[in-house]
């Protein structure tokens, strides 16, 4: 009975088709490929690390963001206003005008004269027929040079001389001309000396001297009066021979002299507000308006802002979504290390976008660790075949011993390369519990077999 078992134990270790092989790593191939074994340590991961690699990169969506658009392309640049604001002034400072005498009319340029002789106007018919001449009324007009062209008299000058200084100056000319000298001199347009008068009056208006004196308050009801709301702050400013004189408005009610200041020609007479409240009130009124449309504006621009963040940000997770499922099929260019051997899970791991991964992210990211029970911790290998063609696809085998944990520390730092190959190998006991495992079922059968003959 003893040697039936016995023969049954052969025969079934003769019998079976194929004893379990396990892997292990040896310096020669089977197609005589050379492989280096060499340890992981501090001094061997630099030349492990050296050898070129730059991981692969993402597509420029995944760093592109949908940003905060194009700007406020929408808001228009308003205008400041044709309104400008306008501060409340001090005091007016009161600058009065000098003193001035009365002094006679004097002809200038543009004046319009009458010389009438007795009888008649004279004319150019001369005065033979007084009763033909009593119904033409001819004026002379100071012409450029200052003089006035008289009929059977020629040119006289008058300009710049008085009411009498004319009169002796014609008298001389009918004289010398044999011509009666009896005659009247009268003006009848006083054009040569004006004052204006503009800004904040009724009707702006032009004022001629004559004669008599012509005083500020006859210029300023010539103008229809001044028209200024606010006369706190408004102030009537003469112009004069180059120097700029100045009276408040509310003075020159209080001051019925400052109302009789004479004027002298060519002076220009301007009624100013320095702080209108009319103006003022357009001006708020205008900024209201202008900052409601720039609020409006700025409103539209958000909401064209958003719509356009709001169609970039679709665009990109449309383009990142595609990629996913480019990824999820294997349409997409990866590099990728594989790990075998007594590891939980056998399986080919996808090397990371922009970054490396070492070996410990392999081991324990992916391949969730060594097997306990069965792995041989002592015996952890990275292979990776020589990018040299020269070297015929010579491999090296780095050799991790983490039986010492502080080795563990070198797998953080170990930078794995495309195609790397982990392998753990097993521990001698499990390689003859593996080998039981198969030879067992034989070995029953055998048994029973030879019990049952």
């Amino acid at each position: 009975m003893r040697n039936s078992i016995v023969f049954g134990v052969l025969l079934a270790l003769g019998g079976c088709g194929a004893i379990y092989k396990s892997p292990s790593i040896s310096t020669q191939t089977a197609s005589q490929t050379p492989v280096r074994v060499l340890a992981i340590s501090g001094e061997n991961l630099l030349l492990a690390n050296s050898s070129p690699y730059r991981p692969k990169t993402l597509p420029a969506v995944f760093s592109q963001t949908a940003g905060t658009g194009s700007g406020f392309a929408g808001v228009q640049t308003y205008p400041q206003g044709a309104i400008s604001a306008q501060p409340r002034p001090g005091s007016i400072e009161t600058r009065l005008p000098p003193q001035v005498k009365h002094s006679p009319y004097r002809f200038g340029i543009g004046d319009v004269v009458v010389v009438a002789t007795q009888g008649g106007f004279l004319s150019e018919g001369g005065a033979s027929d007084p009763g033909v001449m009593q119904n033409i009324r001819r004026g002379h007009t100071v012409q450029d040079d200052g003089a006035v062209a008289i009929p059977n008299v020629g040119r006289v000058r008058i300009a710049h001389m008085t009411v009498d200084q004319a009169e002796a100056t014609l008298f001389q000319a009918f004289v010398g001309n044999q011509i009666d000298p009896t005659f009247s001199l009268e003006v009848a347009e006083f054009n040569a000396h004006r004052v204006s008068i503009g800004g904040a009056v009724a009707n702006p208006a032009i004022a001629a001297i004559k004669l008599t004196p012509l005083y500020l308050d006859e210029v300023i009801a010539a103008a229809g009066g001044i028209t200024a709301s606010d006369q706190d702050h408004a102030s009537v400013r003469l112009y004069r021979d180059g120097s700029l004189y100045q009276i408040p408005l509310q003075r020159l009610y209080s001051d019925p002299k400052l109302m009789k200041t004479p004027l002298l020609a060519n002076d220009s007479i301007f009624v100013d507000t320095e702080y209108d409240l009319a103006r003022a009130q357009a001006y708020f009124e205008q900024q209201i308006l202008l900052d409601d449309a720039r609020r409006q504006s700025r409103e539209l621009a958000v909401q064209e802002l958003l719509t356009e963040v709001s169609l970039r940000r679709a665009n990109l997770e449309e383009a990142r979504s595609n990629f996913q499922v480019r990824s999820d099929f294997g349409a997409n260019d990866q590099d990728h290390v594989y790990l075998t051997g007594e590891v939980k899970s056998q399986m080919r791991f996808t090397l990371p976008y922009e970054q490396r991964a070492s070996l410990a992210d392999a081991l324990y990211g992916a391949g969730d660790g060594v097997l306990v029970r069965t792995g041989d911790i002592s015996e952890i290998y990275v292979l990776r075949a020589s990018p040299d063609p020269r070297e015929f696809g010579a491999v090296t085998a780095w050799h991790l011993d983490a039986r010492n944990a502080a080795n563990l520390t070198l797998a953080t730092r170990f930078e794995l390369r495309p195609d790397d190959i982990i392998f753990v190998a097993e521990q001698p006991v499990t390689r003859w519990n593996r080998v039981i495992q198969q030879i067992t079922p034989s070995l029953l059968t055998t048994s029973m077999v030879a019990a049952i003959n």
